[in-house]
């Protein structure tokens, strides 16, 4: 019998796809019950359409059968099976799919989409098989036929027996090499293990004949030997099914088999869209960060299947990076492939789902924030800053989105409250949204720079997270509202009498400020009378767009920029203080120098700033005390 060339470019093409193609050689199988999967799904189709067939589903399925002595893993069907032709068309020419053609020839309606729409997946064998062997008998003939091919040299057909419709796939198992193991592909449990993570959900039973063991009849003490027949898949999918058949408990089993955490989920979201694109997704928010959730290691992205059949384990292009944290799966029978189920084409249908799940997301989370605050404030104590860093990354671009999902600690509330209910309540004469940034609550709360914002009677915002300045300077307003650091040079407060009374100190005392200006030499940018304290003598301000706490946070990062901020030191001038710095300026320098001294590093403490020379804070107390 004469060998047969495939009818594709070259045996390069071959070995390309085989070696290539799929990162994982365990995905032969889900190819070929894929294949399998659509072989019956062309009986059911016809069934529909040929009164003289019926399709009774009992009598369909696919059995998975290793045998270690001979080395082989044997696939069967009870599908369409193919011709002698069909087998030559479609085994004999790479990359051409019967599926396909049949879908095409066919107009398949929804509800009877076929899987192998590729045929390169057939050719997956060939990663773990020395020879396949094809033994087929279509639907309406009485012959079988045997095709049989050792890889890119060729293949041949010849007549076979075969008592019943279908086809069999007989793979040769490649003996174990260095680095590789195919006696995995012999083993029952590792077969089970690929069939339920690769082919869970096709819709027909998936066979094996699977070894155990029991106790004997009339004792407790001896086990004896069996083997029985197990469906391995479940066929139904969760995510197929009608939301008024499923109860939170059996979301929360789902989110337990799948792996996608330890925790109890917060929420569950279903979502069922048949439009212009068909898919199922249940996605899930966890209630607990992952312990590598900031590392190099977590990998986001949700599961993809096509019509049940699971294509990439993280598809990180379903989810933006500010929703990484959210787990589940995406099934659609519209999806386009790229020559094989894992090389996904990133087409316009992957981006609508993409937009369509962003957006469901983002509703589910308003929802929560809106109907279930303290579940909401719980996911948010695991995931809000990395709700922030999408505000931050990518130059505010996803601000809109996240800015109503934002929660920051209130002076008033003493609670966290949202940027909307902050700007509802704020009085008709307050021009911004105030914030203060410091590590804790118990030390912004402490702050000179507060003193003024507070007695006005304002609402203030407490930064305490590393990330929160940079994304509200990122925000940068809020329904009109900008906001205002109460640490910045203006806080549009002071009335026009104060200013003028403020001018008028700053006049009469220019010759003592420039003094101490000179003292604090480059550590400050000026010194001046202060428009915001009460019974504090001292306070740091900034000017310009960086800001005390973002220095520190700047200069605590490894690849340090030595950022500075523009600072200022501010003198109450009704304190005592301020009365012994004049009375010095005009009889002793060295004293106005010394207390100069002294009450910058005082406002760098109060800040939370290291100072520059402990010794040196240390003498000049003593002689204050002298």
């Amino acid at each position: 019998m004469a060998k047969q060339q495939f009818k594709a470019e070259s045996k390069r093409l071959l070995e390309m796809m085989i070696n290539s193609i799929y990162s994982q050689r365990e995905v032969f199988l889900r190819e070929l019950i894929s294949n399998a999967s659509d072989a019956i799904d062309k009986i059911y189709y016809k069934a529909l359409t040929d009164e003289s067939l019926t399709f009774d589903q009992e009598n369909y399925y696919i059995k998975v059968t290793p045998n270690k002595e001979n080395r082989t893993l044997t696939i069967t069907d009870t599908g369409i099976g193919m011709t002698k032709e069909e087998l030559e068309n479609n085994l004999g020419v790479i990359a051409k799919s019967g599926s396909l053609a049949f879908k095409t020839e066919n107009e398949l309606k929804d509800g009877h989409d076929i899987i192998g729409q590729f045929g390169v997946g057939f050719y997956a064998a060939f990663m773990v098989a020395d020879v396949v062997t094809v033994i087929s008998r279509a639907l309406g003939s009485d012959e079988a036929y045997k095709w049989q091919s050792e890889g890119a040299e060729g293949y041949t057909i010849e007549p076979h027996e075969k008592d019943t419709v279908g086809t069999e796939i007989i793979l040769q198992i490649k003996e174990n090499a260095e680095e590789e193991n195919y006696d995995e592909f012999l083993e029952e449990y590792s077969l089970k293990t690929i069939i339920k993570k690769y082919s869970d959900f096709i819709r027909y039973p998936i066979k094996m004949d699977v070894s155990g063991q029991r106790p004997k009849e009339d004792s407790e003490d001896e086990l004896e030997s069996y083997v029985e027949e197990q469906t391995i898949n479940s066929m139904v999918p969760i995510w197929r099914k009608n939301k008024s058949e499923l109860t939170d408990e059996d979301y929360e089993k789902f989110y337990q088999e799948k792996h996608y955490g330890f925790d109890k989920p917060l929420k569950h979201i279903h979502i069922s869209v048949d439009g212009t694109i068909r898919y199922q997704s249940i996605l899930y928010i966890p209630e607990n960060m992952p312990f590598d959730y900031y590392s190099k290691e977590y990998e986001k992205g949700l599961e993809l299947y096509s019509n049940g059949v699971l294509i990439m384990n993280k598809s990180a292009d379903l989810l933006p990076d500010y929703f990484s944290f959210v787990k589940g799966m995406v099934d659609s029978e519209d999806l386009s492939l790229n020559i094989s189920r894992e090389m996904l084409q990133h087409d316009r249908q992957l981006k609508l789902i993409a937009k369509n799940i962003n957006k469901k997301i983002k509703n589910e989370l308003q929802s929560l924030l809106k109907n279930d605050r303290e579940k909401y404030e719980t996911f948010y104590k695991a995931f809000g800053r990395q709700l922030k860093y999408g505000v931050y990354s990518d130059f505010g671009s996803n601000k809109e989105v996240l800015q109503d999902l934002l929660l920051f600690h209130s002076s008033k509330e003493n609670k966290l409250v949202s940027l909307d209910e902050y700007v509802s309540r704020m009085p008709e004469d307050q021009k911004y949204i105030y914030y203060a940034s410091g590590e804790s609550i118990d030390r912004i709360e402490k702050l000179p720079q507060t003193e003024l914002v507070s007695e006005k009677g304002y609402e203030i915002l407490y930064f305490t997270e590393d990330i929160d300045e940079f994304a509200i300077k990122m925000l940068m307003n809020y329904k009109e509202k900008e906001f205002k650091s109460v640490s910045s040079g203006d806080l549009g407060i002071e009335s026009d009498e104060n200013e003028a009374q403020t001018e008028t100190e700053k006049a009469e005392n220019k010759d003592l400020f420039d003094f101490m200006k000179n003292v604090l030499s480059s550590k400050v940018k000026d010194v001046r009378i202060s428009k915001r304290l009460k019974s504090h003598p001292v306070c740091l301000t900034t000017e310009g767009d960086v800001t005390i706490e973002m220095e520190k946070i700047l200069s605590a990062m490894p690849d340090n920029q030595n950022v500075k901020a523009d600072k200022v030191l501010e003198i109450n001038s009704n304190h005592e203080v301020f009365q012994s710095l004049k009375n010095a300026f005009e009889s002793d320098k060295d004293k106005v120098t010394l207390y100069t001294n002294l009450l910058y590093n005082q406002a760098l403490l109060i800040e939370g700033l290291p100072i520059q020379d402990p010794v040196e804070f240390t003498n000049d107390m003593c002689k204050v005390m002298v």
